[in-house]
């Protein structure tokens, strides 16, 4: 028969059986502590009945530490006895350069005193009067200290000649340097635990180490400036500088880095030190009223030597040596500020030179040569290419230096040439001026005055090279507005007075312009053109474009002077056949005229001498009722002629009445016209006397 098995204990069982055991765990926890507790009170009692006990070994106590003193002192006792001979001995090898043994001696000594001086603390016996007296038998221990430091910091300011004679007088130097620095740490590692620190520590020879050598920097390179240094250039001072660092910075790369812990990293230090000693003193030369050449030195020492493989980026310092960790050594607005002064000093020197040539161009403009002519026989003199070249040669200097001076001798060099030709354009003035007051002195008025046209057509064409370039390469530069004015001017006034020139001679031969001699004697038109003819062979020595614009000119400024001649009412024709003999002058005068400028190379298409011809029909007409139909037709063509100018030629037919001036000049108000675009001006530039009033007096009764 089988057997049933339990049943599983219930949940509740389960949670009573647990607080069961837990409450018996709690009573025997509560008897171990009353055990504990009963121990401690019975020790505390007996501990309070021993204490007079332990008060009767406190003597015993004293005469122990005493005993232990004692002993302190009776084992040091022998090194205390050898403390003046050790300080001899220290002395004599520091004498025979004997620097490691001289510092164990010296470390040997401080240990000593500093030992003693601890002790005192720690037993609260270090009074001044104590710390006088230890350091009074110690007391040619200061002396070794300075004088062993006197040695070191010697070694090191000569550290760079130590390489190349004897590095390990260097490396003993820095031997020494990193034991106080080990007994530097030590001492302060311990003194936050005691609250003692030996006098005289920490002495930081380390620190004192790099001192050292940024002194010997700023004492060999940078103590003094240049223009102290008797009279020696800048550029020559910087070369000096810039082959001694480059030098030393080898040694010390080559040689230094092996003598020197690597976290010294002695070259970088040395790299630091000549960089900040560098920009210091450069801001005190530039302290310094420096003219162009020394600022231009600087310059160009600064951002195109320094960081070049000529210096800093030398192939021998690479890749140690970064150039682009170490920075500018001028600031970016230091360097804006010097090429700024740069040019405003240049400008001076190139307007005071352009001043002096364009003296010496007015000098030469009276002498009694011609000027030489190029292969095409057109007059010139050197100024151009003098003033370009000086131009020139300041912006290839600029562009040894930046971009940006470029850019500002480039603007610089405009204004100057603007102001230049400003220049120029006043000096032909003056030039023409003493020609007419005395001629002989200018014997060759006409040919410079070419050669000026000539000279401002070089210039124009080389004013290029001082335009900034457009957006694109291939775009053409552009000269600035106010430039070409000033060179448009100089050659209109150039232009000018050779005109007025050929006017001046012209004027006396159109004053004789109509009379009755004029009318059956074709010589005065032919003395005319006597003098018109070498003016204009004349203008052919111009380049073009100008050579044809001056005979173009002197073609216009004829026929304006003819037509203006025979507006003056000098004569009136009397009748029908006077008309027809004036219209036959005129006409003659006018063939004469177009076949001499079209012999001189002007296109008869390209003349205004038609002008003539067509008042001639207006004279020649046979029918006065028909003038006001070909006074139109003619207005129409020449629409800037106006009422004066056609009441003046109707006077000279002598033969229109009243009604039918009146009635031409109200077909004229009928039709006004209007001047197109690019209108080549004819009478606008003739100037006529006002006609007189029909009603008016005479001039006697009226005044």
């Amino acid at each position: 028969m089988k057997r049933t098995p339990p049943a599983p204990k219930s949940t509740v069982q389960s949670y009573l059986e647990g607080m069961s055991l837990g409450l018996e765990q709690l009573r025997s926890a509560l008897a171990e502590v009353r055990h504990v507790r009963q121990a401690l009170e019975s020790a505390r009692q007996e501990l309070a009945s021993s204490a007079e006990s332990f008060q009767k070994l406190r003597p015993l106590r004293e005469v122990a530490l005493e005993h232990t003193q004692l002993g302190s002192v009776h084992r040091a006792l022998p090194r205390l006895f050898s403390v003046h001979k050790l300080l001899s001995e220290s002395f004599d090898l520091l004498q025979r350069r004997h620097l490691l043994e001289a510092h164990e001696g010296l470390m040997e000594l401080e240990g000593l005193q500093d030992s003693i001086l601890a002790q005192l603390h720690d037993h609260s016996l270090l009074s001044p009067s104590c710390l006088a007296s230890v350091q009074s038998y110690f007391g040619g221990l200061q002396e070794l200290n300075e004088a062993l430091a006197q040695h070191l910091w010697h070694l090191v300011a000569h550290g760079i000649q130590l390489m190349l004679e004897d590095p390990a007088l260097f490396v003993s130097a820095v031997r020494i340097v990193e034991r106080e620095e080990g007994i530097d740490s030590t001492l302060l590692q311990r003194s936050r635990e005691s609250g003692f620190l030996p006098p005289g520590r920490p002495k930081g020879w380390r620190q004192k180490f790099f001192q050292v050598i940024q002194d010997t920097i700023v004492a060999a390179h940078f103590q003094t400036a240049p223009s102290e240094a008797q009279g020696r250039p800048i550029s020559r001072h910087l070369a000096s500088l810039q082959s001694s660092i480059l030098a030393e910075l080898c040694l010390v790369k080559d040689l230094m880095v092996q003598c020197c812990p690597s976290h010294y990293r002695i070259l970088s230090a040395f790299t630091d030190m000549y960089h900040q000693g560098l920009a210091r003193h450069l801001h005190h030369i530039l302290a310094q009223d420096l003219d162009k050449q020394e600022i231009f030195a600087v310059l160009q020492w600064v951002l195109r030597v320094y960081p070049s493989a000529e210096m800093m980026a030398h192939p021998s310092l690479l890749p140690e040596v970064d150039i682009s960790a170490l920075g500018l050594l001028l600031p970016a607005d230091t360097v804006d500020y010097l090429e700024d002064t740069y040019v405003v000093k240049v400008q001076a020197s190139v307007a005071e030179w352009m001043q002096k040539i364009l003296e010496m161009e007015f000098d030469e403009w009276f002498s009694e040569t011609e000027p030489e002519s190029d292969y095409q026989g057109c007059f010139q003199t050197s100024l151009p290419i003098i003033v370009m070249k000086m131009l020139d040669e300041n912006i290839r200097v600029a562009s040894l230096i930046s971009d940006t001076l470029v850019q500002k001798v480039h603007s610089m060099a405009q204004v100057e040439l603007e102001a230049f030709l400003g220049s120029l354009t006043e000096a032909l003035v003056e030039y023409d001026r003493k020609h007419h007051q005395e001629p002989s002195a200018s014997k060759c008025h006409v040919p410079y005055l070419l050669s000026a046209i000539n000279n401002c057509l070089a210039l124009s064409a080389s004013i290029s090279a001082l335009c900034p370039e457009g957006p694109s390469p291939s775009e053409p530069r552009k000269m600035p507005s106010s430039l070409n004015a000033a060179l448009e001017k100089a050659q209109k006034k150039a232009c000018r007075l050779l005109l007025d020139a050929m006017l001046e001679e012209l004027q006396p031969l159109f004053a004789q312009l109509p009379s009755r001699q004029w009318l059956s004697d074709p010589q005065i038109m032919c003395k005319i053109c006597e003098v018109i003819d070498p003016h204009a062979k004349a203008f052919c020595r111009a380049r073009k474009p100008f050579s044809t614009y001056l005979l173009s000119d002197a073609e216009h400024l004829v026929m304006s002077q003819y037509v203006k001649a025979l507006l003056q009412k000098k004569i009136v024709c009397r009748n029908a056949q006077e008309r027809n003999q004036t219209g036959r002058r005129m006409l003659q005068d006018a063939s004469q005229l177009r076949e001499l400028f079209c012999s001189l190379g002007l296109e008869e298409s390209d003349q205004s001498l038609k002008v003539i011809v067509d008042l001639q029909e207006l004279i020649s007409l046979k029918d006065p009722a028909m003038l006001g139909l070909e006074v139109l037709g003619f207005v129409t063509k020449y629409p800037d002629v106006s009422d004066d100018h056609i009441s003046m030629l109707l006077e000279v037919r002598g033969d229109v009445s009243k009604e039918i001036r009146n009635n031409v000049l109200e077909i004229m108000v009928q039709n006004p016209q209007v001047l197109p675009e690019n209108h080549q001006p004819v009478f606008s530039n003739i100037l006529v006397p006002a006609p007189e009033l029909p009603y008016c007096l005479g001039k006697p009764k009226c005044a």
